[in-house]
């Protein structure tokens, strides 16, 4: 278990959770309770947003894709209540695009399911503009391909007859790599 002590949280411990699985929602919210956070969960982009308008937190961690609309509507709300929290966008469905539009928004620091809580609380808490350090596994070439297959994607609105125009293949041979899992 990752180490944290009070100073390391600041004066304000409150954490938002936001995630529609449920059980992992409770993991996580006993998980970091443990490491000294005061947690309030919500399990759609509503109920985040009442808990932002009743009491801004000081830390967030939200997942990207939630049964009732897309995290980044938490995240612009959690940035307009307050300047200086430190967000998380946290999802099962990692792309570099997904990425890249999350940190634009104001998240802090941008996680892939499964993450641990050592994993949420290093990012919570990671100082200033600190870069981490490399990857001990970078990613495959194929991974790469994958990755810039979503980004293209999710730039032409999710539409596969305009992305496979963009990226010059078939429109049935992208469907088959969309069909598939992110490769290691």
């Amino acid at each position: 278990m990752f180490f944290v002590t009070q100073t390391d949280i600041g004066p304000d411990p409150s954490l938002l959770l936001v995630d529609d699985d449920e059980i992992f929602l409770n993991r996580l919210s006993r998980a970091m309770e443990k490491r000294g956070f005061v947690v309030t969960r919500a399990e759609s982009v509503a109920a985040a947003k009442l808990a932002v308008a009743s009491k801004p937190p000081a830390f967030a961690v939200v997942d990207l894709r939630l049964e009732d609309g897309n995290g980044l509507d938490v995240v612009d709300a959690l940035r307009e209540a307050r300047a200086d929290l430190r967000i998380v966008v946290l999802t099962g469905y990692g792309a570099i695009a997904t990425a890249v539009a999350a940190v634009k928004m104001g998240a802090s620091d941008y996680l892939s399911k499964p993450a641990d809580a050592d994993d949420v609380t290093r990012a919570l808490l990671a100082k200033g503009d600190t870069l981490p350090p490399p990857p001990e596994a970078p990613m495959s070439a194929d991974r790469v391909r994958w990755e810039h297959i979503q980004r293209v994607f999710e730039q032409c609105d999710r539409n596969v007859s305009e992305t496979a125009r963009r990226l010059h293949m078939h429109r049935r041979t992208l469907q088959r790599i969309l069909a598939k899992r992110s490769p290691k």
